[in-house]
């Protein structure tokens, strides 16, 4: 046999076992979802595109104690978003206890209720209520966080000022904020100075901060530093400045209260006045009363009083609620 052929032979072999067991590598290592998620990781940082990682180190929230309960809530809608309420308010528990306690009030409603002897509508009105009352008070308690925080907002951007014309690096300012004032400012900025420490970037940890607090004045900082970070100039003046902005504008917003005070308490003595008087007719004259319980057209009047009134709270709302 030819030496040629032979080798011929041979070289033809080892080149189509190779291309099979390229192919077969190429195949197997699409299918690994470790290798592609290596993979992907390297397309991002070669070419430069702009994704979110499938790696972070910032400890994801759970929405319960329980592996299995806090999957079932994942699924429900609405529960991130008040997961994102409990954050913004401070809040030390998680969602699912949050849902055992309108989950309570809705009960002790139904009871109410029916120990009342009011008709259904009533009832299924009352457990509502009883359900709504633990999301009422944890947006007031919302409410009054951010409130602390914005009055504690200006105080903080002249510490960070003061301490970078004294020669303190952004994140140094951020950290001696964080160590220096009060709750709940202090802990959001010690927060975010921890995620820069760790290692994430400065911008996703002010947005992530931006995020926690939804307050338009610390929107206003977040985008300015951002801003100042990409083009450049004098953050120190820029701080500065943004806490004389806040300054006036919380002035402006108190004297607007001011203005505003006597429509307020026109619209809440309008609001309590029904039942008022129908708490004094019924201690006067309880039959008069019960007819709009007990008649079907006394039923349909008190609605038709109840969607009135609702609609002129708005409207008075809408009127007294001034936004600077």
């Amino acid at each position: 046999m030819n030496l040629t052929f032979v080798l011929f032979v041979a070289l033809l072999f080892a080149a189509v076992m190779l291309l099979v067991w390229g192919v077969w590598t190429g195949w197997a290592a699409h299918r690994d979802p470790e290798a592609e998620r290596v993979a992907r990781r390297l397309r991002n940082i070669i070419g430069g595109e702009v994704r979110q990682s499938d790696v972070t180190i910032v400890k994801a929230r759970r929405l319960s104690d329980s592996p299995e309960m806090d999957v079932l809530l994942r699924r429900l809608p609405g529960t991130l978003v008040l997961d994102r309420m409990l954050v913004q308010a401070g809040a030390r528990y998680l969602v699912a206890r949050l849902l055992a306690y309108c989950g309570t009030g809705f009960l002790a409603g139904l009871l109410g209720g029916l120990f009342l002897a009011l008709p259904g509508i009533a009832v299924a009105a009352l457990g509502l209520a009883g359900a709504g009352l633990p999301l009422l008070q944890l947006t007031r308690a919302r409410d009054a966080r951010l409130a602390r925080f914005e009055r504690q907002l200006p105080e903080a951007l002249d510490m960070m000022s003061r301490a970078m014309r004294a020669g303190h690096a952004f994140p140094t300012a951020l950290k001696l904020v964080g160590d220096e004032m009060d709750a709940p400012l202090g802990e959001e900025f010690k927060a975010a100075f921890d995620e820069v420490n760790f290692g994430i970037g400065m911008g996703d940890a002010l947005n992530n901060l931006a995020g926690r607090v939804p307050s338009m004045d610390l929107q206003y900082f977040v985008v300015a530093v951002l801003i100042q970070r990409e083009t450049g100039g004098n953050l120190t003046e820029l701080l500065t400045s943004i806490s004389s902005i806040i300054r006036d504008r919380h002035r402006l917003q108190g004297q607007v209260r001011i203005l505003s005070a006597e429509g307020r308490m026109s619209a809440w003595i309008l609001c309590l006045l029904p039942f008022g008087a129908g708490l004094a007719m019924y201690l006067t004259s309880p039959d008069s009363i019960l007819l709009l319980v007990t008649d079907p057209g006394g039923r349909k009047m008190v609605g038709a009083c109840a969607v009135m009134m609702l609609i002129g709270v708005f409207s008075i709302r809408k009127i007294v609620r001034i936004r600077v």
